[in-house]
């Protein structure tokens, strides 16, 4: 298999041979990765659970913890899922992986479509898949939406949408996705939403919706072709607990289930209890919803940028986005992300990734620093 680099391992090697000014300490605003502790009542039911330890986890998880996730998406979307409807998992980013491997093991020549700048594992599995890849582009003229022909539609054996978008902070409607939904039925592909930033949101009034919802409101109750990927990663600050669900089609899971069962990705039930206590709560995500709330006001201020509707990244136009991220470190050690090496064929070009994933002290102290830089 020949995997390209990852992001962040091209940028090292961009910026490898330059030496930042010292007068500054290093902000790195290129991972997506929450700066904040996680809440104590996670920990706690974790350090409470280490009895545990002894006993080997369930391939399918525990039943508490499929009740947190199902009260989640009950919660958040008004949709019930029945428990053949949701499998947990050890993040998201092994079933973006894993799953494109089971799904398309049995095609004579699998095609997947996905969004293009985008989360590097879609390509992955696409590459460990021997699958045929279409890029849906995102790019300002298009207002960052994917798209496809019908000769497109016919070949895809799996499409994979990312709202809210990683990078480009894009949104969908609910209406948008039904027609996704009624694609995926007569083309009869799956159909994924990678839903990892639902819950990093700004505005009551403009949730973003899920696949699920939209899936029941085209008149697909049973989520045939549909299914939905979900992590506390972002919502909860805790990435490291490594806990995510994927949902939707009940017959596609059974068997992806069986799959699942060599894989050996069961997360230890330490870390379910721990998980189970973050999905059933609703309330501590707001802490972190008001905090990169108030980043991106802040970002608003100084740099005169939009607020989206959703995510923690800035998705800033450029001139030449690897002299800008070289000199920026050079001049103000600071790290962002090239947009071109979030995409193929030219896609993210032109464009920076900044995540805005510190307090809000540090993140107006980097703006600054950032603005400084652009009006030099």
């Amino acid at each position: 298999m020949n995997f390209e680099q990852y992001p962040f391992e091209r940028l090292n090697e961009l910026l490898k041979d330059i030496t930042p000014n010292k007068n500054f300490e290093l902000s790195a605003l290129t991972i997506g990765e929450p700066q904040f502790e996680t809440p104590d009542f996670i920990q706690d039911t974790l350090k409470n659970s280490t009895d545990l330890f002894k006993k080997y986890p369930k391939t399918g998880g525990e039943v508490y913890l499929k009740d947190a996730m199902i009260n989640f998406v009950q919660t958040r979307f008004s949709v019930q899922l029945e428990k053949n409807e949701i499998i947990p998992t050890f993040g998201t980013r092994e079933v973006l992986f894993n799953f494109p491997q089971f799904w398309l093991f049995d095609k004579t020549d699998p095609t997947m479509a996905f969004p293009n700048p985008f989360y590097q594992i879609y390509e992955g599995a696409s590459i460990a898949s021997r699958a045929h890849i279409i890029h849906m582009d995102l790019n300002k003229e298009n207002g960052f939406t994917p798209s496809l022909s019908e000769e497109e539609l016919k070949r895809s054996d799996i499409v994979i949408l990312n709202f809210p978008n990683n990078p480009t902070s894009a949104s969908t409607t609910v209406e948008e996705l039904c027609e996704w939904v009624e694609k995926a039925l007569k083309y009869d592909f799956v159909l994924i939403n990678d839903e990892c930033y639902s819950e990093i949101y700004f505005d009551e009034n403009k949730k973003p919706p899920s696949l699920l919802e939209a899936s029941i409101k085209a008149g697909n109750s049973s989520f045939k072709n549909v299914l939905v990927l979900n992590s506390v990663s972002k919502r909860s600050s805790a990435p490291g607990l490594r806990s995510g669900f994927i949902a939707g089609d009940s017959t596609i899971l059974k068997d992806y289930l069986q799959y699942r069962t060599y894989v050996g990705c069961a997360s230890p039930l330490p870390l379910q209890k721990a998980a189970s206590a973050a999905w059933n709560n609703q309330e501590h995500v707001q802490v972190f919803r008001d905090i990169y709330k108030e980043n991106f006001e802040l970002a608003h201020e100084i740099l005169g940028t939009e607020i989206p509707e959703a995510t923690f990244y800035l998705w800033l136009k450029v001139e030449d986005e690897l002299k800008f991220t070289q000199k920026l470190y050079e001049e103000q050690h600071i790290k962002v992300l090239p947009g071109s090496y979030l995409g193929r064929n030219g896609a993210g070009k032109g464009y920076i990734r900044i995540a805005l994933v510190e307090n809000a002290k540090k993140t107006k102290e980097v703006l600054l620093r950032l603005k400084e830089f652009m009006n030099g």
